[in-house]
Parts: C-alpha cells; sequence; structure tokens
C-alpha cells in the first residue's frame, strides 16, 4: 500500500471516526513523523484529514510547548504531559501519567464502564482448579499445625485428603 501524500510504502495505517463516518489514513515514516503522529500531544487525525498540517508549515503548537498550563493544571513530571493534554487527546504521554493523573483517570473510566474492576468471564474450569488449589493450600496449612502440635492421626487424615484432592483433574 502506498503513502497517501508520497508515493513510499505505507507503514502507519490510522483509523478515526470523524463526523459519524470513518476515516483511513496510510503514512510512510517519514510523512507520520512530519504530522505529528508520533506526537500523541500534537496529533489528531481529523486536523490530518481536514488538511491541518501542511508539508513545509509548522505545526500549531501543543500546550506541551507552553511554560505552564492554561488551567494551571498539573504536569507529569517525567514527560511534562499536561491535565489540560489529557482531557484534549484522551491519551498518556507516558507510563508515570497514570500516578500523575490517577483522579482524573478513575473519573474517566467510571464515565465510559461500570466500574473500576474488571469482573469479566473466567474461562471454562479456571474457577474449578482455582478453588482445589486454595483447598489443598488450606490442608497443608492444616497439615503443617497438626504436625506441629504433634496431632499424627488428624495429620494423617489431612495427608490422605490432599493426596486424593491432587489426584482429581480438572
Amino acid at each position: 500500500m502506498k503513502c497517501d501524500f508520497c508515493d513510499n510504502k505505507a507503514t502507519v495505517f490510522l483509523t478515526q471516526l470523524v463526523d459519524g463516518q470513518m476515516k483511513k489514513v496510510c503514512l510512510c515514516d517519514p510523512c507520520a513523523k512530519e504530522r505529528g503522529v508520533t506526537d500523541p500531544t500534537g496529533f489528531s487525525l481529523a486536523d490530518l484529514l481536514l488538511g491541518g498540517t501542511v508539508p513545509g508549515k509548522e505545526p500549531a503548537p501543543s500546550s506541551k510547548s507552553h511554560g505552564s498550563t492554561p488551567g494551571g493544571g498539573r504536569k507529569c513530571p517525567t514527560c511534562g504531559f499536561s491535565l489540560d493534554d489529557l482531557r484534549r487527546v484522551r491519551r498518556l504521554g507516558c507510563s508515570d501519567c497514570y500516578s500523575t493523573f490517577s483522579d482524573e483517570i478513575g473519573q474517566m473510566i467510571r464515565g465510559m464502564h461500570k466500574g473500576m474492576t474488571h469482573v469479566g468471564k473466567v474461562p471454562a474450569g479456571l474457577m474449578a482448579m482455582q478453588v482445589l488449589h486454595q483447598r489443598i493450600e488450606e490442608l497443608r496449612s492444616k497439615l503443617d499445625q497438626a504436625i506441629a502440635s504433634e496431632s499424627y492421626e488428624e495429620a494423617a487424615g489431612i495427608r490422605d485428603e490432599i493426596r486424593n484432592l491432587s489426584e482429581i483433574k480438572v
């Protein structure tokens, strides 16, 4: 596939919904870098599609290049990504942004999903295997206590139960 802006081979493929329609752009590496695709603060596919970045022209400065943020918001100490950048781009600049903007990210996630904890489906058999392993661990703990208290008959019963549970194939 060829780049939409030159005749080089496209290596970057972008898809975004713009005004309810899916727009696709194919770019080569030089065109992607020239248009700021690799910079999470300055890239907007809509701007690219609508001609916002033209070869030879300076791209619009992002809030990252300003000394302070317009809203006086916090900035990530590692990458300089600001709270305004997060709200505008809906992406983070680096891994430290997660801790810097944890409250705001939590609010965004709560707005998108039912909760903050993933409660998806568990693959078949995995839950039964997990319960079995937990039971065996509990029994091993009881076995250690029984041996420590010199309750050898109880320890023998627990040992047999562990052996029986270990033979079960889930």
